[in-house]
Formats: structure tokens, sequence, C-alpha cells
């Protein structure tokens, strides 16, 4: 991660992918660091999308900037795991669905913990109000 010095003459772009980056790594070590069952980034992003829902492989694909050979793998990964299920779609010999598995579900609401955490320790920092701001611009339609 480069300085604070050296982040002023980073374009928008370069910005949040640095702070998108940052955040994902602590996040990654902070869980890593106390469970013994290693997720990376790439799997913390598809367990975020399946948690409380039932997709098939196919939904999960489209909704994530994955490689569909590379989603397979993950979630390979994590059934090796014990974190999610891959079951048979009634009445659709070829498409399967996802879910977490009890473990699964306890891994992400304990993950959730971690970031919230995370985005205190930010609001202690940069105050409560400027991360306000943050989450109110970033969820507004850049309309693009």
């Amino acid at each position: 991660m480069p300085s604070n010095a050296e982040l002023n003459n980073v374009d928008l772009i370069d910005l949040i992918s640095e702070r998108h980056s940052l955040v994902r790594k602590i996040i990654e070590n902070a869980w890593n660091d106390n469970s013994e069952i290693n997720i990376s980034s790439s799997e913390w992003y598809i367990l975020v999308r399946i948690y409380k829902k039932k997709p098939t492989i196919s939904d999960v694909t489209k909704n994530v900037e994955i490689s569909r050979q590379a989603i397979h793998k993950f979630i390979k990964n994590l059934a090796a795991k014990g974190l999610v299920e891959v079951q048979n779609v009634e009445n659709n010999k070829k498409e399967k669905c996802i879910q977490l598995t009890a473990l699964g579900e306890s891994c992400y609401e304990k993950y959730e913990v971690l970031k919230a955490d995370l985005e205190n320790d930010i609001a202690k920092n940069i105050g409560e109000e400027q991360v306000k701001v943050l989450k109110d611009i970033l969820r507004l339609d850049w309309k693009i």
C-alpha cells in the first residue's frame, strides 16, 4: 500500500482500488489469524453472495466478477472446507444450487463482525460523519 503522501497524486479509480485492496487484506488476515479455516478474499466474495440464499451455480457466475472456471474451483474448495453444499436443482438435471452449511453461516456471521469492527476503526480515525458521507457517495447512482 502506498503511503498517504504517495496517494496524493493518485486518481479516483486507483484510490478506490488501493483502499479496497487494503481493507480486504486486513479483513482476510484478521479472519485467517483467528480461524482454523482459511478463506480467501475470492471465497468470501462468493460466500457473501449466497448467504441466506440458495442460488444456482450459474446465477453465482453471472453475479460475480470471477471466471466461471475459478468459481467452480472456489465452490469445490468451500465444499471441501464444509462451508457450502452443492445440491441438484429439482426438475433440472444440469443445474446445481449452492447454499451455506451451518458452519458456513456461522463463519459468515463472524466475518460480518470483523467487517463491522474494521468500519468502527475507520470511523474512529476519520470520523463517523466522514464514513457516513463516504457510504452515501458510494451508494449514489454514478450513471456509469
